[in-house]
């Protein structure tokens, strides 16, 4: 069965820090494009970043040079670091395997 289970989410003033973790099952991680994607109230879900199984990275515009995507294979795990958070970033932050597999979401809020 393929899990993925994100952790990390939580309420930060503007400028501030979060960083998200994904662990995913082994049987799929080692092969696949990982992506991060949130959903704000009213809005649609939004690719926020992505990394291939090989390292490869892309961005949103809205986050680059603020977010940075990472990956650790020995853990099965993504990594998103989150920096100079603002409140439009306030969302749910999903973790998404090979464009199929969805972890259940970890809210961010940024507010003061």
């Amino acid at each position: 069965q393929v899990q993925l289970v994100e952790s990390g989410g939580g309420l930060v003033q503007p400028g501030g820090s979060l960083r998200l973790s994904c662990a995913a099952s082994e049987r799929i991680f080692s092969w696949s494009n990982m992506g991060w994607y949130r959903q704000a109230p009213g809005k649609e879900r939004e690719l926020v970043a992505s990394i291939t199984y090989v390292g490869g990275t892309n961005y949103a515009d809205s986050v680059k040079g603020r977010f940075t995507i990472s990956r650790d294979n020995a853990k099965n795990t993504v990594y998103l670091q989150m920096n100079s958070l603002k409140p439009e970033d306030t969302a749910v932050y999903y973790c998404n395997a090979a464009g199929r597999y969805w972890g259940q979401g970890t809210q961010v809020t940024v507010s003061s």
